[in-house]
């Protein structure tokens, strides 16, 4: 069972233009379309087309817009607010270029309600699991925080799950990002299994642990040009500190990952990029489908590659289900983390 949570759910608005997009001028729309989103969502929905138990938890109500779009596609979902989904647009133009504006979601709510929700799920999927494995039990906490959230939500609900043996990979930014090092770095039920940033997210973790921040654009290009030196110190050094597991996307340059004491890189393949939302979330998915289904960590990490790559080729939120995967997934070699490996 994987149960995810979206504390900031949205409807996202998809707008194809008609050309490249020009900044303070008219834009004309070929055509648009609107999807349930949230990152948790998003990973739930690639998680049970995919045809692995999940649970989304959204803190939103059961009627409306959006419970219409995400009941449509038949994704297991327990509702637990009465604040209408906020509304994001995503402006994708003919160069393949997309733009993003994010609505900050719902004032006056502290999370306390959301957490008790999440709390009453995993102690359910806890239950029912009897003496199943942990390693097949995760708790997917991703995307940002409501204004009034505290900035270590997360990290309070990942101490909560450790404690009811579940595992928990957290996939966030900025404010939360940096509450949930500063408390992790003090309470070790609060370290999460996996973390899974993006190279910009990797030196905001560095530099919350108070180090050198390195570039998140030099990391991406460096590793595309093959210099992985970077990205691995950075993404070594967390599990050093604690972290379970750390996979790094780094665009069209592919992912990579530290676990278990060995780095693993994944090339992405090169295809025709429609829109890259819902990539990394596709990622995360596609990693743990393989965590739940017992593959090693570099399987685990082709899977992941395949889901990401897969994403940026289908049209706004779309996400990949089995069908579109490539028939032969890609290889992920084993880097040094260390000039003595």
């Amino acid at each position: 069972m994987i149960i995810t949570v979206t504390p900031n759910p949205s409807i996202d608005r998809t707008q194809a233009l008609a050309g490249p997009l020009t900044v303070g001028g008219v834009n004309r729309v070929r055509h648009g379309t609107d999807q349930a989103g949230g990152k948790g969502v998003n990973v739930a929905g690639v998680i049970h087309h995919a045809g692995e138990d999940v649970l989304s938890v959204v803190p939103a109500p059961d009627t409306g817009t959006f419970a219409r779009l995400l009941t449509a596609g038949g994704v297991p979902t327990r509702f637990t607010g009465d604040a209408p989904a906020r509304v994001n647009v995503t402006l994708t133009d003919t160069d393949g270029v997309t733009t993003k504006i994010n609505s900050p979601g719902p004032p006056d709510t502290d999370g306390a309600g959301l957490a008790a929700a999440v709390d009453d799920a995993v102690a359910a999927a806890a239950e029912a699991a009897g003496d199943t494995e942990a390693a097949d039990r995760w708790l997917v906490l991703a995307g940002s925080l409501p204004p009034d959230y505290p900035a270590d939500w997360y990290a309070r609900v990942t101490a909560a799950a450790h404690r009811r043996g579940l595992r928990v990979a957290v996939d966030t930014s900025d404010e939360p990002l940096a509450a949930l090092v500063t408390r992790a770095a003090e309470d070790p039920a609060a370290v999460p299994d996996l973390v899974k940033p993006n190279s910009h997210e990797l030196a905001q973790i560095v530099a919350a642990f108070g180090g050198t921040s390195p570039d998140g654009d030099a990391l991406e290009a460096a590793a595309a040009a093959g210099d992985l030196s970077g990205v691995v110190a950075a993404a070594s050094g967390l599990t050093d500190r604690g972290f379970g597991a750390v996979l790094v996307s780094l665009g069209a340059a592919g992912a990579l990952l530290v676990e278990d004491g060995a780095a693993w890189f994944c090339a992405g393949p090169t295809v025709e990029v429609v829109s890259t939302v819902g990539a990394g979330d596709s990622t995360l998915a596609g990693y743990l489908l393989g965590a739940v289904r017992g593959l090693t960590p570099a399987d685990r990490l082709a899977l992941a590659v395949a889901h990401g790559t897969t994403a940026v080729t289908l049209p706004g939120t779309t996400l990949p289900t089995p069908t579109d995967l490539p028939t032969t997934l890609p290889v992920p070699v084993r880097v040094p983390q260390s000039p003595e490996d």
